[in-house]
C-alpha cells in the first residue's frame, strides 16, 4: 500500500496532528525485543529494504520524491545503539517525484528491479533495471502513461527466464514485463477483484516468484492471496485463491519467500505473519506471528540477511530522520 489515499496518509497524521505526540514518543521509547539497525536517511518515507549480499548492504527505495540508497553494514554484530548512515545511489531527474516503491535484486543479471508510481494522482507507473555495479540505468519501461487510467506499481519480481511481474494496487492488475525491458502482457482476473469499493482501495500488492513456475500474491485489503500459474501462452495463466486457515491475511503486505514451503507477508496490522504450505501453495496456514511495537513507523517489506528476517518501516523520525529495521522472529 503505497499511495496517499492509504498508508501515506496515516503517516503524515500520525506526524503532524499533535494529538499523538506524547504517545509517539512513548512509542518510540519502547526497545523491541529483537535485532534492529538503525540508519540517518534523506527522507522520511523508505518503501522497501532489501539484502544485497554480494555488497554486503540493504538497497532501499524511496517512497518520497523517488530513487535508491544503500545502508552498508559495518559489523554483522554491531551493536543496535550504533546509527547507520544511508547514501544516495539513484535520483534520476525524468522521473523524480514518483516514488520508488517495491524493489527486488537480479543477483545473475547483476540488477535491480524498481517499481516506480505517482504517489499522489496515481497517473504514472513504471518499471526501471539498474546494473548493481555502475548503477547506469538500463531500461526505463512506462507501464501506465499519464492518462485517466488510475494505477499504482507496487511491488516486483521476476522468474527464471528474467521476465519482470508488477503488481498494479490500484488497477488490479499484473503487468508482465520482458528481460529487455519490453511490456508483452497484462495478468488480469476477476478474483483480484473482490466486492466491496473500499476493499479495493488496495488491492494486489506484495509478489514473489516460485521457482516451481507460479506467482504468490497478496490483495491488501481483503487478506486474499493467489496463486497464479505462468505458462508458455499468457492467456492461459490460471488464478487461484489460496485457501488459507490460522488467521487473517488482511492488510498484508510485501512478500519474502523463505523456502518453497514458506513465505512471511510484512504488515502492521496486527503483525507480521509467517504462512506455510504443504501441497504447491493450493492451501495454507499462518503459523507465526511477529509485532515489532513499533507499528506507529508502519512496516510494508521484509527481507532475508543470513537467516535472519528484517522489516522495513516506511516512516522516519527526527531531524536526522531515523530509520528502522527490526528482525522478526517466529
Amino acid at each position: 500500500m503505497t499511495f496517499c489515499s492509504g498508508r501515506c496518509t496515516a503517516a503524515l497524521l500520525l506526524v503532524l496532528s499533535p494529538v499523538p505526540i506524547a504517545y509517539l514518543i512513548y512509542l518510540e521509547r519502547a526497545v523491541p525485543s529483537t535485532h534492529v539497525i538503525s540508519y540517518h536517511s534523506s527522507g522520511f518515507l523508505r518503501e522497501c529494504a532489501k539484502w544485497d549480499d554480494v555488497g554486503r548492504r540493504f538497497l532501499v527505495s524511496f517512497m518520497d520524491g523517488g530513487g535508491i540508497g544503500e545502508v552498508v553494514i559495518r559489523d554483522s554484530d554491531s551493536d543496535d545503539s550504533e546509527v547507520l548512515e544511508e547514501v544516495i545511489l539513484v535520483k534520476d531527474v525524468d522521473i523524480a517525484g514518483n516514488a520508488s516503491a517495491g524493489i527486488v535484486i537480479d543477483r545473475d543479471r547483476n540488477r535491480l528491479l524498481v517499481a516506480i508510481g505517482d504517489l499522489v494522482g496515481n497517473k504514472y507507473s513504471a518499471l526501471a533495471a539498474y546494473d548493481l555495479s555502475t548503477w547506469h540505468r538500463i531500461f526505463l519501461t512506462e507501464l501506465s502513461g499519464y492518462s485517466k487510467e488510475i494505477s499504482f506499481a507496487d511491488d516486483v519480481a521476476f522468474d527464471a527466464q528474467g521476465n519482470t511481474y508488477v503488481t498494479d494496487a490500484k488497477g488490479s492488475k499484473i503487468w508482465k514485463v520482458d528481460v529487455n525491458g519490453k511490456l508483452v502482457s497484462t495478468i488480469k482476473s476477476p478474483l483480484f477483484t473482490p466486492p466491496g469499493w473500499f476493499i479495493n482501495l488496495v488491492a494486489l500488492n506484495g509478489i514473489v516468484y516460485h521457482p516451481n513456475g507460479f506467482l504468490i500474491v497478496i490483495h491488501t485489503f481483503s487478506g486474499l492471496l493467489y496463486k497464479i500459474d505462468l505458462t508458455e501462452g499468457d492467456d492461459s495463466n490460471k488464478v487461484n485463491v489460496i485457501e488459507v486457515t490460522g488467521g487473517t491475511l488482511r492488510f498484508g503486505d510485501g512478500i519474502e519467500l523463505l523456502s518453497p514451503t514458506k513465505i512471511v507477508i510484512a504488515g502492521s496490522n496486527p503483525s507480521t505473519r509467517l504462512v506455510e504450505s504443504s501441497d504447491e501453495w493450493r492451501t495454507a496456514s499462518v503459523t507465526g506471528l511477529f509485532r515489532s511495537g513499533m507499528f506507529h513507523r508502519l512496516v510494508s517489506a521484509a527481507t532475508v540477511k543470513e537467516g535472519r528476517i528484517y522489516l522495513t518501516h516506511i516512516v522516519g523520525f527526527g531531524s536526522k530522520k531515523r530509520h528502522i529495521l527490526v528482525e522478526a522472529v517466529f
